[in-house]
């Protein structure tokens, strides 16, 4: 079974990261969160984000990116950025790729960008200054499901039922 992983660099607000968490439990993807966080992990906001799915998650946690990169020599790692030249959608995704996303004040670190540049993914959007970036969380979703769409859905189950009627009854 291929292995999704979903990096959080220095989050900050307790919601998204729930968010995150929870759509990492219903999908199978692994979290990985570096700190320093803006929260405590037993924050209630990101509790209630999240809560009813935290016993599905695989997280892990790491003090520094240091830390990270010495844990995780292995796999292949994609930095979604606004700064980056390439779409999240002009790339494949191979097995054991861990997908980065940073804090939501700044980003990732410029430093690991500019060492990485084919590495760096963006999702496009509207020109205009503006519009600086998406909300951490829709992003997460949206790599998420690029990468398993590009897998064809791995031990996801992809078909749902009526409470009430039989989809071949419909026409």
């Amino acid at each position: 079974m291929a292995t999704l992983n979903i990096v959080l660099v220095e989050p900050e607000i307790p919601q998204n990261t729930g968010n995150i968490a929870r759509t990492c439990a219903a999908t199978g993807t692994r979290l990985h969160i570096v700190e320093p966080m803006g929260f405590k992990i037993d924050d209630r906001k990101l509790k209630r984000a999240g809560l009813d799915y935290w016993h599905l998650l695989d997280i892990t946690y790491y003090k520094n990116l240091d830390e990270f990169f010495e844990k995780n020599q292995n796999g292949e790692f994609r930095f979604f950025t606004t700064k980056a030249q390439n779409k999240h959608t002009d790339v494949e995704y191979h097995d054991d790729v861990f997908l980065f996303f940073g804090k939501e004040t700044k980003g990732l670190p410029e430093q690991l960008l500019f060492d990485n540049p084919k590495k760096c993914v963006r999702i496009p959007m509207i020109n205009d200054s503006s519009a600086r970036s998406l909300n951490l969380s829709n992003s997460v979703a949206i790599a998420v499901y690029e990468v398993l769409r590009q897998w064809d859905y791995p031990d996801l189950l992809c078909a749902g039922k009526l409470t009430q009627f039989n989809w071949e009854d419909a026409e």
